[in-house]
């Protein structure tokens, strides 16, 4: 990475990057490193571990050029943060207490600490804002219930699904404004988010693999269609729906 970005000798490219430049990148191999897990794809998730590291490695570089930090500082913060929040498995005197009933509430007290360290003393300060929105949604919902804020039982959650569902309908047959039917649509994700945190379902991953369900059959379905001598784009509804309901009672 050093010789990449040598001023004499290095890459164009890459000597034109700063922090927000590499930042999408880091983002795109983020994913494809879940998208590696999701495939279980261990060649290709090897890979992209590779790709990700080197997202590390070069933002790492930029900062130590400016004298801000090293890769090295980078590996030492985290493993002291590590050490810091695991007194149970690093700590003589408190090892073999890792399934003590107050081990969350210590790690959420060191966490309101290390808030209050770096300034952040509200309780959602350290969520990004620019997380994904069922990222976040779940994220904000986890800390609040760590106050107790929280359905003790599904039930609840699912009624208020329900209650969600009425309010939109609501919405929409009252011809409300755009702006009362999105806020309505948002309770009703949200709260689908909260199911599946009750669930332990992770709602990003849970809802890619539904997406690529729906491709994969959409896909099928109009090979169907195609082998029948059907245009896709001119077949009526009633008919792609009856080539869907077939898709389906095959996967």
């Amino acid at each position: 990475m050093a010789e990449l970005r040598n001023p004499d000798t290095g890459c164009p490219w890459d000597l034109q990057q700063t922090f927000k430049t590499i930042a999408p990148y880091t983002l795109e191999e983020t994913y494809e490193v879940i998208e590696a897990i999701e495939n279980n794809d261990m060649i290709a998730l090897k890979e992209e571990l590779g790709d990700l590291l080197f997202q590390v490695v070069f933002h790492a570089r930029m900062a130590e050029e400016t004298d801000h930090f090293t890769f090295d500082d980078v590996a030492r913060t985290i493993a002291d943060k590590m050490l810091a929040r695991h007194p149970h498995v690093f700590s003589p005197e408190e090892n073999g207490m890792g399934n003590s009933p107050s081990l969350d509430q210590n790690w959420e007290a060191m966490k309101a600490a290390e808030r209050q360290e770096k300034g952040q003393l509200e309780l959602f300060d350290d969520i990004p804002k620019a997380l994904p929105a069922l990222v976040r949604a779940r994220k904000v919902q986890s800390r609040a219930a760590r106050t107790g804020f929280d359905w003790p039982e599904l039930q609840p959650v699912l009624d208020k699904i329900i209650e969600e569902c009425h309010e939109l309908k609501d919405e929409i047959s009252c011809d409300s404004s755009r702006e009362r039917i999105e806020e309505e649509a948002g309770d009703l994700l949200f709260s689908v988010v909260n199911l599946a945190r009750h669930l332990k379902v992770d709602p990003e991953s849970t809802l890619n693999r539904a997406t690529a369900k729906f491709q994969k059959r959409f896909l099928a379905m109009a090979a169907l269609l195609e082998s029948q001598g059907v245009d896709l784009w001119e077949t009526p509804l009633g008919t792609m729906e009856a080539a869907w309901q077939n898709i389906k009672k095959q996967s």
